[in-house]
């Protein structure tokens, strides 16, 4: 006797496939507001972990600590903090006692662009039609969705 395996659930059912329609619809509604910037998406999000970074080190983080921050691996990273580097945006530097630690600084025109960016938050506002304190409420949940899945 065979068990029939049932069919998987529709996809506006799966949350996986929720969480992945939404992100690409955030990416494309920053997509010209990042465009104008001069960014991609992966800068954005690095220049923003170096926006994180306490003043009081000297901001910096090395590529190690950006990748682990936006869960990705270095070899991921190096390549987005070049193009970076080369606009003018970040700096590396090797690390003193072990070169192959590269600390990554945001430069003044970094911290400026970066605080340009801020119409992406208000752009995704708008879009929800959300007030901020639910879509904060929202992340928070999310969050705590990934934080469990991660743990797993």
């Amino acid at each position: 006797m065979t068990t029939k395996t049932p069919p998987p659930r529709p996809l506006d059912q799966q949350i996986c496939f929720t969480l992945y329609a939404t992100s690409m619809a955030i990416t494309r509604a920053y997509k010209p507001l990042l465009d104008a910037l001069g960014l991609t998406y992966p800068q954005y999000l690095v220049l923003n972990v170096l926006g994180e970074a306490p003043e009081g080190k000297g901001g910096g983080i090395t590529i190690g600590g950006i990748a682990e921050r936006l869960d990705l691996e270095s070899s991921t990273v190096t390549p987005l903090v070049k193009r970076l580097e080369a606009a003018g945006l970040v700096a590396r530097r090797r690390g003193l006692e072990d070169e192959r630690r590269v600390e990554v600084t945001m430069t003044e025109a970094g911290r400026a662009l970066l605080g340009r960016s801020g119409c992406l938050n208000d752009a995704l506002l708008e879009r929800s039609g959300m007030e901020g304190e639910d879509l904060g409420a929202l992340n928070k949940r999310i969050q705590a969705l990934h934080e469990a899945i991660a743990r797993a």
